[in-house]
């Protein structure tokens, strides 16, 4: 039975710190637990910019059904590793086609492309600008850090993780959790996009 407050997050070597932490952190904030997956053996992952994060289990060992959401930071070559890792894949259309949440961040759309999550036009998207060619058949969003479309929710980088994470709350808690979590890091709601 899947868990209301579990979300898996993987990290793959590469990936944007930012994004992770400030992922990981408003979550939490928010009282949803977050696992921490890694790509390879090792219980820690490198960031792209070299700050290393612990693990808290190895993509190996999760069971998809404890989880209600799969959220993928970006960054370069982290967005890649995801893309090209079979379990990310597999674990991405598991959530999908049982109706729950997939979002990605930055670069990390493209793992949602790889997935075929962002096959049909009807399905609006963002990413990091330089990826926004990348998006597959979705209608690409220009204007908004923070797209929702139907269960896949995705942004645009480092600078709308904030966002990005109140947004994940909103949606995974209630609205008013995430204006709570928001009003306590002195930071106001994104517009609902």
């Amino acid at each position: 039975m899947t868990s209301q407050n579990k979300i898996l997050l993987p990290l793959a070597d590469g990936f944007e710190e930012i994004e992770a932490i400030t992922i990981i952190d408003v979550l939490r904030r928010a009282e949803l637990e977050v696992t921490v997956t890694g790509l390879s053996a090792s219980t820690v992952a490198q960031g792209a910019h070299g700050v290393a994060v612990g693990v808290d289990a190895n993509m190996d060992d999760v069971n998809l059904d404890d989880y209600r959401a799969i959220v993928l930071p970006g960054g370069l070559p982290g967005a890649t590793n995801l893309r090209d890792d079979s379990r990310v894949i597999d674990a991405l259309k598991t959530m999908a086609a049982t109706g729950r949440i997939t979002a990605a961040i930055c670069a990390a759309p493209i793992a949602l492309v790889a997935a075929g999550l962002l096959d049909n036009a009807s399905v609006r998207a963002t990413s990091y600008p330089g990826f926004r060619d990348s998006l597959g058949a979705a209608e690409v969003v220009h204007d908004q850090s923070v797209v929702t479309s139907g269960n896949i929710i995705t942004s645009a980088g480092p600078g709308t993780a904030m966002d990005f994470g109140l947004a994940l709350v909103a949606r995974l808690a209630s609205p008013e959790k995430a204006a709570e979590v928001a009003e306590g890091m002195l930071t106001t709601m994104p517009a609902a996009g």
